[in-house]
């Protein structure tokens, strides 16, 4: 029989292992937390930890922000990188993409350690960094490729085919890899007709690990979401653009998934066409899908969840809920937890436009009392809408036999957002403008080309930044920009939100209420998203700009440069062509995603614009099937009608521009451009 003493002496015994094991969590769980810290104080991934593109250093704020200047500025990223292209830290070395390279730059000397050539286009975004490897994708359609590299050296050490085995027609590798316990994985494009992917692999040895389609196959889970008596799930789309993101506690990826393809033509597609424009989980191990939310069903506006996905924390009644974040391209914030992927707000199934020839859907979700960061069409029939364009909203859906229909675009796309867990906000950047939505007989043809050609969009078209505030899901504070699009953003514990601005300026706003607080002209538009790390004590907001990576620390005294040029500003814009014959109807070849589309377009003159001298006389033929009446949009001149073959002319004799239309189709706009004759050359004496 156990006595008590020799209970209790085993009792303390347990007590102190108790204590040693507990000791030693301690131990362990302060290691994994400066782990944690010093890796969110470098910048491991593209996107940041999380994908929260936040930073917790907090030398940089509200405060001196002021003082902030360029510390230094490391050429030699040829060619010019995209206005994507962000750098990975790890260690003493940044990386970055720069098509068809990648290099390697110790940022402390300036120095490019190593420059590795892909011959070939490398995908967006950028690099994953793991493992001692770095990891990119080959964006090639059909020829895609994953690649690794030695992080030190630059050496190959692998190289693999993103195409399965059955050889069937793959997309190219469109973003940054997710790299995570060992497996890297990579999203896929669609938008060629193809089925978007995420194909992983062991990160040492390169072996394929796992593969899921997007869109699939018939008799898989989602298939009855596609129809059974043809094979558009074999070219159904569902692009998958951006990185994805890890939970290491669930031990799951997170992507978020793009539109169905025909972008416009929805007739051999019956169906909500699972899992296009969806956030995903994904087992990082198997692949096996876990959950999934549809944010847009039956897609037919192409509509992709085009910004990355965000893992945060929520507060739900006062506990903590693991969540994560999309934002749909028409601004709406979705919240769902993560773990069993329930929204954290109530969403409902609202009415919208239907058109029973693309086999609509009937209702698409809106989260309930959310507010949107974009603006629907009651914003837009407050502006100035040109003559013959009849407006839309949101889920209008193209029609042939609506050619002159403007819609808002869905313009919350390839900038990524930020949270900051200290203000609970999302910050994100969309494109707040209208489209001419044009949907023609042939379902694959593709264009966003024709809004070129509508006068005065220019004038009314923005850019958005907007801080949404995580609890409520409504606007807290809004910025307006007309100088390109912004970057993405990058947020600070230091209360700032940095972008880089279309016009070429890093800013900085107050992260509680949008105040501008200082801006630094780099003299590029093309600035890709910033991002914060740590060296030697010392905080860095770094971007990639023009072909250069730019510094920035308190301090830092490097001039800034002159403001980049612009182009002229104007009710028109694209190419002039130099010509005095123009015709009524035009060929236009689409974007060639699935082949080249080509169609004869009644509503668009060619060329559009087009420049002559003073004293021409300028001939518009008839070379349509329709009748054409050219008038000046003043009213001051017309050709009269002309009938299929006609030919009509007009003298313009003094300089100017001269903007007219299409009375039958009014919507149908065009602009003679007069120039001073040149004057004559005067005869050399003798």
């Amino acid at each position: 029989m156990e006595s008590r003493r020799s209970r209790g002496v085993c009792n303390a015994g347990a007590r102190r292992a108790l204590a040693r094991t507990a000791s030693f969590a301690i131990v362990l769980a302060a290691a994994i937390s400066i782990a944690a810290q010093l890796s969110r104080a470098q910048w491991p991934e593209v996107n940041g930890v999380n994908n929260e593109r936040y930073s917790p250093l907090t030398d940089i704020n509200t405060q001196n922000v002021t003082k902030l200047g360029a510390a230094w500025v490391i050429k030699g990223i040829e060619p010019m990188p995209s206005s994507r292209a962000t750098p990975v830290v790890d260690g003493d070395l940044m990386f970055v993409t720069a098509p068809p390279y990648v290099y390697a730059v110790n940022y402390d000397t300036g120095e490019i350690v190593w420059k590795y050539n892909a011959h070939a286009p490398t995908a967006h975004g950028g690099v994953a960094v793991g493992d001692g490897l770095v990891f990119f994708g080959i964006w090639n359609p059909g020829k895609t490729h994953l690649i690794a590299l030695n992080e030190k050296t630059g050496e190959m050490v692998w190289d693999e085919s993103l195409v399965p085995a059955s050889g069937e027609p793959t997309g190219g590798a469109s973003a940054a890899p997710l790299f995570a316990n060992g497996i890297v994985s990579i999203g896929t494009n669609g938008d060629y007709g193809y089925r978007g992917q995420i194909v992983a692999f062991d990160a040492k040895t390169g072996k394929e690990a796992w593969r899921f389609y997007v869109v699939p196959s018939p008799g898989q889970p989602g298939s009855n979401t596609w129809p059974k008596n043809n094979d558009a799930w074999l070219h159904g789309g569902g692009a998958v653009w951006l990185e994805g993101v890890y939970d290491p506690d669930l031990g799951e990826d997170f992507y978020v998934t793009g539109n169905a393809v025909p972008q416009y033509g929805g007739e051999y597609r019956a169906g909500d066409n699972l899992y296009t424009d969806c956030v995903i989980a994904l087992d990082n191990q198997t692949g096996k899908l876990r959950w999934y939310y549809q944010v847009v069903h039956h897609d037919i506006w192409e509509a992709d969840i085009a910004e990355s996905p965000v893992l945060f924390d929520a507060n739900v009644n006062g506990q903590k809920v693991k969540a994560i974040a999309a934002i749909r391209t028409d601004g709406y914030l979705f919240e769902f937890d993560r773990t069993t992927g329930k929204p954290l707000e109530r969403i409902e199934e609202r009415k919208v436009p239907q058109d029973s020839y693309q086999k609509t859907a009937k209702t698409q979700p809106y989260p309930v009392g959310a507010e949107p960061v974009l603006p629907d069409c009651d914003y837009w029939k407050t502006q100035k809408i040109p003559v013959g364009f009849d407006l839309g909203c949101f889920f209008t859906p193209a029609a042939v036999g609506k050619p002159n229909l403007l819609v808002p675009v869905y313009g919350m796309r390839s900038t990524p957002m930020a949270y900051d867990p200290q203000t609970d906000y999302f910050y994100a950047t969309g494109q707040a403008s209208l489209q001419w939505f044009r949907r023609t007989k042939d379902p694959d043809f593709f264009s966003l080309g024709f809004s070129s050609h509508v006068p005065g969009l220019n004038e009314i078209n923005r850019y958005v930044l907007a801080a949404v505030d995580g609890q409520t899901d409504r606007v807290v504070w809004k910025k307006e920009f007309r100088d390109g699009k912004p970057s993405g953003e990058l947020a600070t514990a230091g209360g700032l939100v940095f972008q880089m601005e279309g016009d070429g300026n890093l800013q900085a706003y107050d992260a509680k209420n949008g105040s501008l607080l200082w801006q630094f002209q780099t003299g590029s538009p093309v600035g890709g998203p910033p991002i914060a790390f740590e060296h030697d004590g010392q905080e860095y907001i770094v971007s990639v700009v023009g072909g250069a990576l730019w510094g920035f620390k308190l301090g830092g005294t490097i001039p800034q440069r002159p403001t980049p040029a612009t182009g002229p500003e104007g009710d028109f814009s694209g190419a002039i062509t130099k010509t005095d014959t123009i015709l009524t109807a035009s060929a236009v070849r689409d974007m060639g995603l699935t082949g080249q589309h080509v169609i004869e377009d009644e509503y668009e003159f060619d060329p559009y614009r087009a420049q002559v001298t003073a004293g021409t006389r300028v001939m518009w033929r008839n070379n349509g099937v329709l009748d054409h009446t050219i008038v000046a949009v003043d009213g001051s001149w017309t050709t009269g009608t002309l009938h299929p073959l006609d030919i009509g002319e007009h003298t313009f004799d003094t300089p100017g521009t001269y903007p007219y239309h299409c009375k039958e189709f009014p919507w149908e706009y065009g602009e003679i451009i007069v120039v001073p004759s040149s004057p004559e050359k005067p005869e050399e004496g003798h």
